[in-house]
């Protein structure tokens, strides 16, 4: 567990991609991100498997549980399951406008609602000696003046949150998609920067729309911290520069080969564990973009007849496909030892 939470630089929860073997894989190319898992609902936790849901590897530290839900009883007793699985921080997804997270009432449809919000907040809170924390957008539908938005965050604070992660986007519940919502609303950074500017006492995150490192570290000027998304998804490499730019810390790996070759002792344990390759290489595929080889890269650890008898040895193969473009562009790396996660 991490006993200090640093919120300077995290990764998005996004939903079918940062599972647990996503977040083992980031966590190779930075130890002090923080991580977030893909959105839980509190019925997965309490009537589902639980376990499926709320395990992860140690090695994943600092690591969020994102729970999804409206009932406080229901969200208290998801937030002591996840203290109780040890992860780092809590937090309450306001933000989410897909039909199905409406139809439950949760996520961004409860901008509309903060008294709640401060209830579950609250009950959260009293169930869990983690921080708890939520992830907003900067308004909804026609509810979307900056003096509803800073309504529902001095209600929300009233009820104990301390850190939000903001949006800078407004959700649009009927009309867009959940893809369209990530892109058509336009972006408001100077509405995150005056909510920090009227809440200095909060901790508030910026996210949506930063695509590199420097966008990131050029909005550390008005805000306490980033959050990265897709683009961390799609060219996880861009992880690799995060510990020395945003913690003054020693990357853990040099190179995108070294990082692939440390992914192998992972790929052995899950799959003594029954998990297949499958699973994880496909949070992978991006880890070699815009270099000579990244095709083949891709092919191999995207086929599916080779997948379906494949085991760690399929990072290999993967590697071994892409030697060929890359002695013939200068770019072949010394092999690196596989190291354990």
């Amino acid at each position: 567990m991490a006993e200090n939470l640093n919120h300077r630089f995290s990764v998005a929860p996004m939903m079918d991609w940062t599972d647990r073997h996503c977040r083992a894989f980031h966590r190779l190319m930075t130890r002090h991100a923080l991580l977030y898992t893909e959105m839980v609902t509190t019925g997965a936790i309490l009537y589902g498997d639980a376990e499926r849901h709320l395990a992860f590897d140690a090695a994943e530290h600092p690591v969020a549980l994102q729970l999804g839900g409206s009932d406080p009883a229901a969200l208290a007793e998801s937030a002591a399951a996840g203290e109780s699985y040890g992860y780092d921080e809590i937090n309450l997804n306001v933000g989410c406008p897909s039909d199905r997270v409406q139809n439950g009432r949760f996520g961004a449809c409860l901008m509309a609602e903060p008294e709640l919000v401060a209830t579950c907040v609250r009950a959260m809170k009293n169930a869990t000696a983690r921080p708890v924390t939520v992830k907003t957008r900067i308004g909804v539908d026609h509810r979307d003046s900056y003096e509803e938005l800073r309504d529902f965050v001095a209600r929300v604070a009233d009820g104990g949150c301390e850190t939000f992660i903001i949006h800078a986007r407004k959700a649009w519940l009927k009309g867009l998609s959940p893809k369209e919502n990530r892109e058509i609303p336009p972006l408001s950074y100077e509405t995150v920067y005056r909510l920090k500017a009227d809440f200095p006492g909060l901790a508030i995150i910026l996210n949506g729309g930063v695509e590199s490192l420097d966008q990131a570290e050029d909005q550390l000027a008005r805000v306490d911290g980033v959050m990265l998304g897709r683009a961390a998804y799609k060219d996880p490499w861009v992880l690799a520069e995060v510990d020395r730019r945003f913690f003054g810390k020693t990357p853990p790996v040099g190179s995108r080969e070294a990082t692939a070759r440390r992914l192998l002792s992972y790929l052995q344990l899950q799959q003594e564990r029954g998990v297949p390759p499958r699973a994880i290489t496909r949070h992978v595929l991006g880890l070699f973009n815009g270099q000579p080889g990244a095709r083949r890269w891709r092919q191999v650890l995207s086929d599916s007849r080779r997948l379906e008898q494949a085991g760690p040895e399929i990072l290999e193969e993967a590697l071994a496909a892409m030697q060929p473009q890359r002695i013939y562009a200068g770019t072949e790396a010394q092999p690196a030892a596989a190291l354990a996660l």
